[in-house]
């Protein structure tokens, strides 16, 4: 069972938040396979595509995502340090706020859901779905939300892995230095470790590929073996060509995702909590 990582009152370790991390790829990977069901349905995203009677002039994704954000802020949802909305102006909970220890400096400082928001419906959605027009505009949206809330949960974590690298003893006061000299360049290349982000997109292509494999058309045996028709599992980890392995979802598009987006936008986020770490010290 995992622990929770916002009640411990210190910085969680690097290897905690690994584990949390990979956690969000499977939630994340799921989530695009059941956006996939549906077409593009591009009309969500328009502004003044749809009218809507209380005069709301943005997109249908836009006034959805306010409106159940309102829900949730109502709740406290947004109280939590790793959580951040996509919209402004919410309501205060109707509940007495939660004590979260102060593990982040001013963690509610940094938000970039705007350019998560543009990746994911610029890049994303047009990827991983059929062009064209479904009418499924309110479960299309929904998967958009369910996808939004956890791109923004997983690329926000990186202030808790910026937090844990700036207290290692190891490499302290280097990052006190290059804070001090607001040494953006230097604090990325602190803040990258290569070899784990090649093992990550190799990790997440196995797992898009395998989760994203459609097993009511692989004809079983009773015993559960793949019959001599089928590629088998173990098949998506030795050789993803296009010609062995058909997937719900663009295995492909999820890596280049990561890699283009996901990652630097998570390391973004990790240089500015750094560089205003030492403002309240």
């Amino acid at each position: 069972m995992s622990r929770n990582l916002l009640i411990l009152g210190a910085a969680p370790h690097l290897d905690e938040l690994r584990d949390t991390l990979v956690r969000l790829e499977d939630t994340i990977i799921f989530a695009l396979i059941e956006r996939s069901q549906f077409k593009h349905n591009s009309s969500i995203y328009e502004a003044g595509k749809m009218h809507f009677k209380d005069g709301y002039q943005g997109s249908f994704l836009s006034w959805f995502l306010k409106e159940v954000e309102c829900v949730h802020a109502r709740v406290r949802r947004y109280q939590s340090p790793d959580e951040y909305p996509f919209t402004d102006n919410l309501p205060e909970p109707v509940l007495a706020p939660l004590d979260y220890p102060p593990v982040l400096v001013d963690p509610k400082h940094i938000n970039i859901n705007d350019e998560i928001f543009d990746a994911y419906v610029n890049t994303v959605v047009p990827g991983i779905t059929i062009a064209g027009d479904d009418t499924n505009y309110g479960s299309s949206a929904t998967r958009d939300i369910e996808c939004l809330q956890a791109l923004s949960r997983r690329i926000h974590y990186g202030k808790f892995v910026a937090e844990s690298k700036f207290q290692d003893v190891k490499t302290h006061d280097e990052y006190v230095t290059c804070i001090k000299e607001q040494n953006r360049d230097r604090l990325m290349e602190l803040l990258t470790n290569a070899r784990v982000e090649e093992l990550l997109l190799k990790r997440l292509k196995a797992k898009a590929i395998i989760y994203g494999q459609d097993l009511s058309s692989a004809s079983l045996y009773s015993n559960g073996a793949v019959n001599s028709g089928s590629v088998p599992l173990v098949a998506a980890l030795t050789d993803c060509s296009e010609d062995r392995v058909k997937t719900r979802v663009d295995y492909d598009l999820v890596v280049s995702f990561y890699r283009d987006y996901v990652i630097p936008l998570t390391k973004e986020v990790e240089v500015e909590y750094l560089l205003h770490r030492l403002d309240k010290e």
